[in-house]
């Protein structure tokens, strides 16, 4: 079948993609369309390295804790403990157990061995401190927060003390209760206490922003980058859990949001600090709003990080979504041909990297449908969302590691 994408196919290598956007992004996002399969990670190891090494990106975000991922920049910038003990605490929703993403830590420590600090690849965590079960209690970034500020400005200017703020903050698991997250009467997130945690860690906020020039004096670039990302944390965090005991239709929307949210903030923190390279879900990086049905609710719709990111950006965000042919071992078999991944198929390429505008056109002569999977876990590109994505990156199968 004559598409019109056949001479676009290139290898998925750094040079392929940066020839193909039109301007040097600033954040290179890579997305996928499934969790957890290896060979997608094999990919995005092997073309994140290129890009390290050949094309300057100096900083690796990945779908996980922000909090625990300091963690892992600890170790890949000086070696910091040890290998098997950051893989099980420096990630969140189990990313640490992955083959590859371990292969990645390793890589990045070795890359930065012989290297000054100032050239050191770094790691980062996209997400907040949220699974799917639950939301983490916002102690360690609020405790974080005032720490950072005591450290330095006058005791007088504090909104509470730390005593105060572990009151308030109560046991761990009052916040991370797993019935929470279907249950709204079973969050904390609008108790009385928790509304007062939220005015002071407004009010801590605003004074690392008034102490601006005093910290920039007395505290390292290194330090305030991580006092803004504790409050970012704890306000998101306090944010999600208040809209956990919400009882509107609107409470599952929000909480998607505000992930999402979360997740554009970091994103143009690490973007303000150099060249960032990404990996997350597709639904989490698009331009397009995202959208999914879980526990019985309606379609829900939300502004995905990518797309907050890219307003704020422009040119400087760029987006490569993944989309694949077969993964049998989860019932998804050969796309059918009148799908994006049908057209892709069509190409004997095991994996390659395409242009998304021509294949826009080629899906608008067929004319593409939607693919529908058999798999809950997949979620197959949308013709409609191609017009505003970069690249597409193809693998025409994934097979069961």
């Amino acid at each position: 079948m004559e598409t019109g994408i056949e001479d676009l196919a290139r290898p998925v290598e750094a040079s392929a993609v940066l020839e193909m956007l039109p301007a040097r992004p600033r954040l290179l996002a890579l997305g996928e369309p499934t969790h957890g399969e290896e060979t997608l990670l094999d990919l995005r190891n092997a073309l994140f390295r290129q890009l390290v090494e050949q094309e300057g990106y100096r900083t690796v975000a990945l779908e996980s804790d922000c909090m625990r991922g300091l963690i892992v920049d600890a170790y890949v910038t000086s070696g910091e403990g040890a290998l098997d003990d950051v893989m099980k605490r420096g990630f969140g929703h189990d990313w640490g157990s992955s083959r590859s993403n371990r292969e990645l830590v390793r890589w990045m420590r070795a890359f930065n061995a012989d290297r000054p600090a100032d050239d050191h690849v770094r790691f980062a965590g996209m997400d907040g401190p949220l699974e799917i079960t639950h939301a983490e209690s916002p102690r360690q970034a609020l405790t974080a927060l005032h720490d950072h500020l005591a450290a330095y400005v006058d005791a007088d200017l504090l909104p509470c003390t730390a005593d105060t703020l572990d009151e308030l903050l109560g046991a761990d698991e009052r916040w991370t209760d797993p019935a929470a997250m279907t249950d709204p009467s079973r969050s904390i997130g609008r108790t009385q206490s928790t509304r007062e945690l939220r005015l002071l860690a407004d009010d801590l906020v605003t004074l690392l922003k008034t102490q601006a020039p005093h910290l920039a004096a007395v505290s390292s670039p290194a330090d305030r980058d991580r006092a803004r990302l504790y409050a970012r944390t704890a306000v998101g965090l306090l944010r999600y859990h208040s809209w956990m005991a919400d009882t509107s239709p609107a409470r599952m929307a929000r909480l998607l949001a505000t992930r999402d949210e979360m997740m554009a903030g970091n994103l143009l923190a690490l973007a303000a600090r150099g060249p960032v390279l990404v990996h997350a879900h597709n639904s989490h990086l698009q331009r397009d709003k995202s959208a999914m049905s879980m526990w019985g609710h309606s379609r829900v719709e939300w502004w995905s990080a990518g797309a907050l990111v890219s307003t704020r950006l422009g040119d400087r965000y760029a987006y490569l979504a993944t989309a694949l042919g077969t993964m049998r071992h989860q019932g998804v078999d050969a796309p059918p041909p009148d799908t994006v991944e049908g057209i892709l198929h069509a190409l004997p390429d095991p994996q390659y990297v395409t242009d998304a505008a021509r294949l826009a056109c080629a899906a608008r002569t067929i004319p593409a449908v939607p693919r529908v999977s058999p798999y809950f876990g997949y979620a197959p590109l949308d013709p409609s969302h191609l017009p505003r994505i970069d690249g597409v990156v193809y693998v025409r199968n994934v097979p069961h590691d």
